[in-house]
């Protein structure tokens, strides 16, 4: 019985390990395909990149640097928080060199159907509220962008406060980590305030509460 049970663990794990070097690869360069997408997305035409890799309020944040030939042609950051209403959100945000944000792609989120998936709509009243302009200019609420109830001037999504407090809190935090790759200076956390340390590569949660409680 012994025997037994251990061929057929040692089959099993034989079959998984062959399976994962099988899968590595394709998963590795549809995440690579992903990405790309994601940064023409929210960036100009642009040749290559340089990556640095951040943490701020101990969340891994990356800078993806873009140019063409010497020429800056913007900055786009893989940024996220803990705070949605279903947890993590993940945003691809884009910004011209001279700090206007472009566009914002949601990378991921689980928010509620109707509600707060309403951030990944185009035109949605968060993205309208912060496309085509630049941050320092918005009505700032300690420094940060706030929504409207929080007494910023961020629009938020209808009947999705909370969803749209995550949206906001990931975006500072890009803006955190693109101004100080782009200032070389290290990141501040937005939460505390504090500096924190980055590294740099180059290559070609909230309480819970209801939705609808405002």
């Amino acid at each position: 019985m012994v025997a037994v049970l251990f061929s057929i663990t040692l089959i099993a794990s034989a079959g998984v390990g062959a399976v994962n070097m099988i899968t590595v690869e394709p998963i590795a360069a549809a995440k690579a395909a992903a990405t790309q997408q994601a940064l023409s997305e929210v960036l100009p035409a642009f040749e290559r990149t340089s990556i640095d890799e951040l943490e701020v309020d101990g969340l891994p944040i990356r800078v993806y640097t873009a140019s063409n030939g010497e020429a800056l042609a913007g900055y786009a950051v893989e940024t996220m928080t803990k705070q949605g209403f279903n947890g993590v959100v993940k945003l691809m945000v884009g910004f011209l060199p001279d700090g206007t944000v472009t566009n914002v792609n949601v990378l991921e989120q689980s928010e509620t159907p109707g509600l707060g998936t309403k951030m990944t709509e185009e035109g949605n009243p968060l993205l309208a509220s912060i496309r085509n302009r630049k941050l320092e200019e918005k009505k700032l609420v300690g420094g940060k962008l706030a929504v409207t109830k929080d007494g910023g001037d961020v629009d938020a999504l209808t009947a999705a406060t909370i969803s749209s407090r995550a949206y906001v809190d990931a975006i500072n935090r890009a803006w955190m980590a693109m101004t100080s790759v782009k200032e070389g200076t290290r990141p501040t956390d937005v939460a505390t305030g504090a500096t924190v340390q980055h590294t740099e590569q180059t290559e070609e949660p909230a309480a819970r509460e209801g939705e609808r409680d405002e």
